[in-house]
């Protein structure tokens, strides 16, 4: 099991991230403020980086680097607001490509506009 208190603290029964045979398992991140455990905004490119910085934050206490993360998932309240996602994604991805999906859910966890899982590998 992988802990950090440099993203948000689980808010039910399950863990930040498990590493199993040499791949970690990231549980999907809402743009939760570790600190304040509040999303501190409600756009959509801040939520985008909050969640990946999460992501990146459970990767990192894991032993790996954002470029051992291999695939993505997002989840989103409003696929009307996919482009300005992409375009905050990318730039914290840089020239890193992870495979990725990105769905529109009716509604997440804390009623925030996005969540991000991950899968990483050594």
């Amino acid at each position: 099991m992988i802990k950090t208190d440099k993203a948000p603290k689980a808010i039910g029964p399950y863990s930040q991230g498990i590493m199993a045979n040499g791949t970690l398992y990231v549980s999907g991140q809402i743009p939760y403020d570790p600190k304040s455990m509040t999303a501190k905004t409600n756009d959509i490119k801040a939520q985008t980086k909050q969640s990946l910085e999460n992501v990146l934050a459970i990767v990192k206490a894991a032993g790996l680097e954002i470029t051992n993360i291999v695939k993505c998932g997002v989840f989103m309240a409003d696929l009307s607001m996919f482009n300005e996602m992409n375009e905050s994604y990318q730039t914290f991805f840089a020239g890193h490509k992870p495979a990725r999906f990105a769905i529109e859910a009716k509604r997440l966890p804390k009623d925030v506009l996005i969540e991000i899982e991950a899968i990483a590998v050594k």
